[in-house]
């Protein structure tokens, strides 16, 4: 099976596509990473690195039903939010914030980062989202959270000690102070946090005390990271966490997005990890250029195995690249029933329902082709490119017919269709990322959907906006993801590719 491509360097993103809010722990000469999922099951993917820029999925965390529930009620952008990774004690701790009904915040724990987790030990005395984990010398846990404020924990029983206390909340009055990490760096506590919001504000000041519960002196260079009012390609930097090198260099992981087309520029892949370079000077961190080409690192590269970019669904299991609509029940989704092939059992009526039985992955480059040769048999169902229930893209096949469904907030409606032969069909879709120079309402990319043809030619049905599947559309956290769907019916995929295209 071909394999993605990889850059000959070193580049960010990191990790793109939608994996915003990463955090990172070292391990020895290993690097692992988690990320927020919001709506999708299973939750938190996990990465491995041995140099920082290679990152390798090798799970998710919450990948059981006993450790995520993510009812229908809860709206899109809900669920998983910004967890905190990190290594203490010979064991690997995550907590997490579930922001459905009954969630709160979480802690999981697991020897092998590659799982499994364990059950969620509950903190109902930790308040709001964003939750940090940190020790001190004497073993003492403490746990920060958004606003920031923090409280004594034991981790292991989520048990707290005493009441929230009030710590530092960045620059006088700024938007959502949030993300807060704290760190013991030579003589100070470190508290690095984001505000301004995830949106073109966002950014990431920094202050130190000589103890973990401060007080804390601001440094005088905040923010000590933001692209705001810049022209930069990379903008919403924030969210961000410090760890060491292979070298003892210091770097920073960060969320950020890479805005496409004209006015208001909009993103589509989601908020994206990226990594840069940190120097200290009097003891401050001094954060480098969130560059799309990195600097040549000073130790070497160690690339992982290259993806596979077709799946054929000959495993077992699902790859943990797969994700689904806020569960992903065995009678609703399974690789068993027919062996070699994904089936999907209707249970909604369309993506526009909650509880759609649709599953897929994060689309990665801005310019891309997927397909996937689908049976709809007596069913219908298909490919669908997905932001929420209120705005995707899908082409949809039943019987001899296929059909472009586009859903745009309050309006769905049918772009086109066509008639195909009766049996399995070939579907594609193609994005292409909009040219430079464009004009001022030049959207983002185009939205291609059609059909294979036998000689492998595709006959496009309709090329759509792709504005209208981002976030500055949408609203929400998320990014697109790219799969297929069952809307009424069963429907069996025998294979699903996935192809970045040169822009």
């Amino acid at each position: 099976m071909p394999a993605l491509r990889q850059p000959d360097g070193p580049v960010n993103p990191v990790i793109p596509g939608f994996h915003p809010d990463p955090s990172v722990c070292r391990v020895g000469d290993d690097y692992y990473l988690a990320c927020s999922s919001f709506e999708y099951f299973p939750g938190v993917p996990l990465f491995h690195s041995r140099d920082l820029v290679h990152w390798t999925q090798i799970g998710n965390v919450l990948d059981r039903p006993e450790q995520l529930r993510l009812p229908a009620s809860m709206p899109s952008s809900g669920g998983i939010y910004a967890p905190t990774l990190r290594h203490h004690d010979g064991r690997f701790w995550l907590i997490v914030t579930n922001c459905s009904e009954g969630g709160g915040n979480l802690i999981f724990t697991a020897t092998d980062p590659a799982g499994p987790w364990s059950d969620p030990v509950r903190a109902p005395g930790v308040p709001g989202i964003d939750p940090d984990l940190a020790w001190d010398e004497d073993g003492v846990c403490w746990c920060t959270v958004a606003g920031v404020s923090q409280v004594r924990i034991d981790p292991s029983t989520g048990q707290t000690y005493g009441t929230p206390h009030r710590l530092w909340s960045g620059a006088p009055g700024a938007k959502a102070p949030e993300a807060p990490h704290l760190y013991r760096i030579g003589e100070y506590w470190y508290l690095l946090i984001a505000e301004g919001g995830t949106e073109r504000c966002h950014g990431v000041s920094i202050a130190r005390g000589r103890t973990p519960a401060g007080p804390f002196e601001p440094c005088p260079a905040n923010p000590i990271l933001t692209h705001r009012g810049t022209d930069r390609p990379v903008q919403n930097t924030g969210h961000a966490d410090l760890v060491q090198g292979p070298d003892g260099s210091w770097w920073m992981v960060l969320l950020g997005v890479r805005p496409g087309g004209g006015t208001p520029g909009w993103h589509v892949l989601g908020r994206e990890t990226f990594l840069a370079p940190v120097t200290w000077e009097d003891d401050w961190p001094v954060v480098g250029e969130v560059a799309l080409d990195l600097p040549e690192l000073p130790w070497p590269l160690s690339p992982g195995p290259a993806e596979e970019h077709r799946d054929d669904f000959d495993l077992a299991e699902l790859r943990p690249y797969w994700i689904s609509v806020r569960d992903r029940p065995a009678e609703h989704c399974t690789v068993k029933e027919r062996p070699g092939w994904l089936t999907l059992r209707a249970r909604g009526g369309s993506l526009d329902e909650p509880d759609a039985v649709f599953t897929g992955r994060r689309q990665r480059h801005p310019s891309c082709r997927a397909r996937t040769l689908a049976d709809a048999g007596e069913g219908s169902g298909g490919l669908a490119v997905r932001l929420d229930e209120r705005h995707h893209y899908a082409i949809e096949a039943s019987g001899t017919r296929v059909r472009v469904v586009a859903r745009v907030g309050s309006l769905r409606t049918v772009v086109a269709e066509e008639s195909v032969p009766a049996g399995p069909v070939v579907l594609a879709v193609t994005i292409t990322r909009s040219p430079s120079p464009h004009g001022p309402c030049t959207g983002p990319d185009l939205v291609s959907l059609g059909v294979e043809q036998p000689d492998g030619t595709v006959v496009e049905l309709a090329s759509l906006d792709g504005r209208y599947l981002s976030t500055e559309v949408a609203g929400g956290f998320t990014g697109r993801v790219i799969g297929v769907y069952a809307a009424t019916g069963v429907v069996h995929f025998d294979w699903f590719d996935y192809e970045p295209l040169d822009d």
